[in-house]
This record gives structure tokens, C-alpha cells and sequence, in this order.
């Protein structure tokens, strides 16, 4: 780990700067460690230490069973939140500009942000069984309400002032909306697009634990049932690993797009 050292300070001692990458593989060694210890002590027999359960993920990759069980999982993943990204921005931006939408869509949204979708989605193989669209749905349940419900936050919190001085210098509907509200509602939109891919994540793990037995859900299922603990860690360690890349590129796209000022 390298440090930068700044010049003494007048008590005659140096102060330490470490990198923010310094800082994570800090904070991921402290949890890893925190981890492995308790595995061995151990806290409970379905509690496998991080060493052991590194050592399964390397095996579920080099037998080919990970890739293969994504391969179910991601693609009603990826058109599921791409469905939900136009559908939710689309939709909120719609109720951020007219009061008649976010009346009639504003409190459903809020409730499926706040029911408890484990109890609802098995409800879904009842209309759509237990194929592929299921798991789409499932996804779009979650991830819909938070791409909406941010979109419509940023399009009601833009600024005031811009939308006058555009109204002032007779912008018409169109401008104001394309040129002011929409750009300054950037930050909340793709606040809510991360939001959506994160109940994305969410919403298809629990689809394929609760409705379809297929995917990354079913591996896990399978080596719960068979008492492979390691395994089953080394599963669920891979979705989160993959949502966490997944979201970090979808920030570092807004950054580059917008730059670190934007809200």
C-alpha cells in the first residue's frame, strides 16, 4: 500500500495521506479478515470462512457451472432493467410535467416501492408462469418504481430560476423542457437509473429463488439444499461482485458525462 507523506507539520511529526483505493482494499481486507475468523471459530456450521469460500467460487468458475448459470440469469436481467430504465424515465419525467400523471401513477408507485415483493412476485407465475417473462416482470417490479420515482423527484426540484430566465426570453414548452428541466434533472435521473439496476439485481435473484428454478437463484437453492455452504457463498458472493462492478460503471458513465458537480 503506498502513502504520501506531507511535510512536518509544527509539532515535528508527519501526517499520512492514504489513496481512496488505499481505503477500500482496507475496508474489503478488514471484512474479509472479520470474515475468516469468524468462519473458523466457528460461528455456526453453515458459516464457512472466506478462505474456503474463495476456493469454491475458483472451482465453480473453472467447471463451467457460474457461466453457465448466468448465461440463464443475465439476459431476462439485462431486457428486464432496460425495459425498466425507458419505462421509468419515461414515466416520471411524464409526472414531473403534468400534475394528471403524477396523480394517477405517483401513489401506485410508492406502493410497490414499499410492499414486500418477496410475498408478491410468486403471485406472478400465476399470470405468466414460470419462463423467462417472469423473471423480466420481477425485475421490472422493483426496478420501476425506483427509476420513476427519482426521475419525477429531479424533474420537480429543477431549477427555478433557469425556468423563468427561459420563460423570460419566450422559450417555448419544448425548449424549457429540453434544453432546462431534463439536463438539470440529470443527477436525480441516473440516481434512479442505479437504484433501478440495483432492484434489478434484487428483483431477479428473488425470481429465480421463489418462481423459476433456474440461474444463479437455482445454484444457490441447490448447494443450500445439499448442505455446500461454501459454495452457496461463493454463489451469492459472484451476484453481489457483479452488481457492485455493474453499478460502478454506471457511475463512473455519469461522471464522465456530467462531471462530479452534477447533483
Amino acid at each position: 500500500m503506498s502513502v504520501e507523506a506531507s511535510a512536518p507539520s509544527e509539532t515535528g511529526r508527519r501526517s499520512v495521506s492514504i489513496p481512496s483505493w488505499g481505503w477500500t482494499l482496507l475496508s474489503f481486507a478488514i471484512v474479509f479478515g472479520a470474515w475468516e475468523v469468524a468462519g473458523r471459530v466457528p460461528i455456526s456450521l453453515a458459516f464457512p470462512p472466506f478462505s474456503a469460500v474463495a476456493a469454491a467460487l475458483v472451482r465453480l468458475i473453472a467447471s463451467g457451472e457460474l457461466l453457465r448459470a448466468y448465461g440463464e440469469t443475465i439476459p431476462p436481467l439485462v431486457v428486464g432493467v432496460l425495459a425498466a430504465a425507458v419505462v421509468g424515465i419515461a414515466l416520471g419525467v411524464s409526472m414531473g410535467l403534468m400534475r394528471v400523471l403524477e396523480f394517477a401513477f405517483y401513489p401506485p408507485l410508492v406502493i410497490m416501492q414499499t410492499a414486500p415483493v418477496a410475498a408478491i412476485i410468486p403471485l406472478i407465475t400465476f399470470i405468466y408462469g414460470i419462463g423467462d417473462l417472469a423473471k423480466v416482470v420481477a425485475v421490472m417490479i422493483l426496478a420501476v418504481p425506483l427509476t420513476a420515482l427519482n426521475a419525477f423527484a429531479g424533474i420537480r426540484n429543477a431549477d427555478a430560476r433557469l425556468i423563468e430566465m427561459a420563460r423570460a426570453f419566450q422559450g417555448s414548452t419544448r425548449q424549457v423542457v429540453t434544453k432546462i428541466i431534463v439536463p438539470d434533472a440529470s443527477g436525480m435521473i441516473f440516481a434512479g437509473l442505479r437504484l433501478g439496476v440495483s432492484g434489478g439485481f434484487i428483483g431477479i435473484v428473488l425470481a429465480e429463488l421463489l418462481i423459476t428454478p433456474t440461474g444463479i437463484g437455482d445454484t444457490i437453492s441447490y448447494y443450500r439444499s445439499v448442505a455446500k455452504y461454501a459454495e452457496m457463498y461463493a454463489a451469492i458472493v459472484s451476484i453481489i461482485a457483479l452488481a457492485t462492478v455493474t453499478l460502478a460503471l454506471i457511475e463512473t458513465a455519469e461522471r464522465r458525462l456530467f462531471g462530479k458537480t452534477r447533483r
